[in-house]
Parts: C-alpha cells; sequence; structure tokens
C-alpha cells in the first residue's frame, strides 16, 4: 500500500502490558487506515483529471479544432506551430497515462500478484515523467506560460525534482535496495502530482474565499500563485516525510497526531477535487 515507507514495522511494546500493546494496534491500524483513506481520494481525483484531459484534449483533436486547448490554456494552440502544438497534445496524452500508471504502480496487492507488470510498468513512468517533465520546461521557458516569474521558477523545480526522483527510484531498484527505491517512488509520485496538487489547491482556495484572493485572475500573477507554485510539490513531499517519521517513532503520541493530519488532509483533498471539479473540469465537458 503506498505509504508503506521504508522501515515501518508492527509494533509491540517490549516488556509493556497487554493495554498498552492493544493501544498501540489500534494507533498503528488508525494510522495504516488514514493513509489508505488519503490515497484513496487522491487517486478517485486523479481519475477524474485523467478523464478530463482525454476528453476535453483528445474531443478537441477529435473535432480538428484545436483552438478549443486556448480555453483552458493559454497558447495551448498556436496557429503554424506544428511541433509546439504537437509537444503540447503529447504532454497531455503523457498525463492522462502517467497518471493511471501511477496510481497503478503503488498498489500493494498488484505489485504482489504481477510483479513482471509493477517492473514494466515502471520503466515506462520514469520514462514518460522525465519525458514530460522535459517537455514541460519547454512549455515554460520557450514557448510563452501565464504567470510571473517566481511561478516559472516554481515550476521548473518541480521538473527537476520530478527527474532527480525519477533517477534515484530506478538506481535503488537496479541495486537491490527495495525500501529506499519504495521512498523514492513515492517522492516521485507526489511530485509528478504537482500538477493535480496546483489545481485542487487552488480551487480550494477560491472556494474558501468566495473568489480570487492574493492574485490577479486575468495575469494570473500574485503572492498566492506564487507560493502555491512552490507549494504543489514542497508540501506533499513535507508530509510525506513526516508519515514516515511518524511510522519510525515509538510515541504513541506522534503516531495517533499523524493519523488524525491524514485524516484532515483526506477531507482537505477530497474538497479540493470536489470544487476543481465543479469549476475546472466538468463545465468544459
Amino acid at each position: 500500500m503506498i505509504l508503506q515507507t521504508a522501515g515501518s514495522t508492527p509494533r509491540t511494546a517490549p516488556g509493556g502490558t497487554a493495554g498498552m500493546t492493544a493501544r498501540r494496534d489500534r494507533v498503528d491500524t488508525a494510522l495504516a487506515w488514514s493513509a489508505r483513506l488519503w490515497f484513496g481520494v487522491a487517486v478517485l481525483g486523479q481519475l477524474l483529471f485523467a478523464w478530463y484531459v482525454a476528453a476535453f484534449y483528445g474531443g478537441a483533436l477529435a473535432h480538428g479544432d484545436l483552438a478549443q486547448w486556448n480555453k483552458v490554456m493559454p497558447r495551448g494552440y498556436v496557429p503554424g506551430d506544428t511541433a509546439g502544438n504537437a509537444a503540447i497534445g503529447m504532454h497531455m496524452l503523457v498525463a492522462v497515462v502517467i497518471t493511471i500508471g501511477g496510481a497503478l504502480q503503488l498498489m500493494t496487492p498488484l505489485r504482489r500478484l504481477a510483479p513482471s507488470f509493477h517492473r514494466w510498468n515502471g520503466r515506462v513512468y520514469v520514462l514518460l515523467a522525465v519525458a514530460s517533465s522535459l517537455v514541460g520546461l519547454y512549455m515554460v521557458w520557450f514557448r510563452g506560460a501565464v504567470g510571473g516569474l517566481a511561478q516559472h521558477v516554481g515550476i521548473s523545480g518541480n521538473a527537476v525534482l520530478i527527474v532527480l526522483c525519477a533517477v534515484l527510484a530506478v538506481h535503488h531498484a537496479r541495486a537491490g535496495r527495495i525500501a529506499l527505491h519504495r521512498r523514492w517512488a513515492l517522492r516521485l509520485f507526489l511530485a509528478v502530482s504537482g500538477v493535480w496538487f496546483f489545481r485542487i489547491g487552488l480551487m480550494a482556495w477560491i472556494v474558501a474565499n468566495q473568489g480570487p484572493a492574493g492574485f490577479d485572475p486575468v495575469t494570473f500573477q500574485g503572492p498566492f500563485l506564487s507560493f502555491l507554485s512552490f507549494a504543489q510539490y514542497l508540501l506533499p513531499l513535507a508530509v510525506l516525510e513526516l508519515y514516515a517519521r511518524a511510522q519510525a517513532s515509538d510515541s504513541v503520541v506522534a503516531r495517533s497526531a499523524m493519523a488524525v493530519a491524514m485524516l484532515v488532509l483526506s477531507v482537505a483533498t477530497a474538497a479540493g477535487v470536489a470544487a476543481a471539479t465543479m469549476i475546472l473540469w466538468l463545465p468544459h465537458l
């Protein structure tokens, strides 16, 4: 299961009472299930995003009306720029494939039942994630993108981090260091999900503030968007590290607090997914 990080093992209370052991078991169960809940919410939200991308961008392509892309992505389609338009189309196709592939890659039952599929799916996932990151850098710095310099730097940092996590995940897998491989694979999944985190975070923020706040919706620039451009991947990665530390901790309080935090994050993620679905995705289908 996702978030089963390196070094996490079932715990008992050495020399402790049966009551203390039972309490630890309950806390361990709560922590594990809180992570499963968040993962389930995230996978559902990402599948909705993949469906939207396939339906909207693929639909425009099927109808021969690529100018429709500009409704949701300024300069998504540029007349006469065949190479650039093709890059955008491939970027969207890859987004759908890696969204589905990433969810499958982190499902423990599938990994155990079909290890060969896990390995090949992982290779495809890593290859496409790196390729998508490079295309993303091209789109930001050479084709023109909305937002200011801080946003472009934040997005570029995400792309660089994806490549780094991909390289280290493969490196540790080839060396047989499976625990470290899984840790870096989790980091890769969260880094690749940065674009998705940006969208659900932005929509949740708009709903919470009953409209745009902290940025100009016309220029798509402002302090909140600059913050979100970095937070879209740094915050999820920070939560993963806190979760790993909680799993490794002997403190019942720390593990309980992390379980509660994961429950809160599950609710927040669900709210962001609902907002993005209603505001961003469904209106364009």
